[in-house]
């Protein structure tokens, strides 16, 4: 009766050590998607969407374009890239980052000046404009770098439009993206901040003082596009996803135009 205690023992333990190095089916790995600092909100729901759908939900990394942009260059494992301009996107084309054939301008935006909720300032953005009144003597107008950031960039190009740029150089704060801009009117650091419209708009704590004119500044465009350096096999079905009636409505009820 020992012997065959012993015997049976080692018997489950064998059991136990095949249960032990049984393979287990490893999960797809889920798109990484670099995405405009902007697209916070719309992306996260996006991605909520895909996820129901029973899928691995993706992976978003969100900041300013241009730091997505360097990041992709320097070799980031990334599968997705929604750019706020096509500048970014652009430059990684050229550099043969960009797959071929999978390139799409989705989303479209409006450029905005935003004050803090409690402020009554409003402000006609039309040829002539000096924001320095509207700034105070102590004032000063929060954006996006407008050397390298997208909405620093249409900024820029607007108040150039309009004649009003060189006024206000001088008193501009540069955030290291759009929604660093917006943080800063939100804080009261600055009275005064130009971001999207759908910035405004996810934000309870700032309200819209002015809008530019169409005319004022290039087209906002947000570019998509799958990257050479990703791996994920459900990429290409997300980016899809994206770009389908679904997915742009999902980026619509943020307050993008789609195309």
């Amino acid at each position: 009766m020992l012997r065959r205690g012993v015997l049976a023992a080692l018997a489950l333990l064998g059991l136990a050590g095949a249960s032990a190095f049984t393979p287990v089916a490893a999960q797809p790995r889920s798109p990484l998607v670099l995405a405009a600092a902007s697209l916070q909100e719309s992306m996260n729901a996006a991605a909520d969407a895909w996820a129901r759908r029973g899928h691995p939900r993706p992976r978003l990394s969100f900041a300013a374009s241009s730091a997505l942009a360097r990041q992709a260059a320097s070799g980031a494992p990334a599968d997705l890239f929604v750019s706020a301009d096509r500048d970014w996107m652009d430059d990684l084309q050229r550099r043969g980052l960009v797959v071929p054939g999978t390139r799409t301008d989705l989303l479209g935006n409006r450029l905005v000046l935003i004050a803090p909720k409690g402020s009554s300032a409003r402000v006609a953005l039309r040829a002539g404009v000096d924001l320095r009144r509207a700034l105070g003597p102590r004032g000063r107008l929060a954006m996006a770098n407008p050397d390298a950031v997208p909405a620093g960039k249409y900024g820029k190009a607007a108040l150039e439009k309009l004649g009003g740029w060189q006024q206000v150089a001088p008193l501009v704060v540069r955030g290291e993206s759009v929604r660093a801009a917006l943080a800063l009117v939100e804080r009261g650091v600055a009275p005064l901040g130009i971001v999207y419209a759908t910035d405004a708009r996810a934000s309870a704590k700032v309200r819209i003082a002015g809008v530019f004119p169409a005319g004022s500044y290039p087209p906002i465009v947000y570019p998509a596009a799958r990257l050479k350096n990703g791996t994920s096999p459900d990429a290409e079905a997300f980016r899809r996803f994206l770009n389908s009636r679904e997915g742009k409505a999902i980026f619509a009820r943020f307050g993008f135009s789609t195309r």
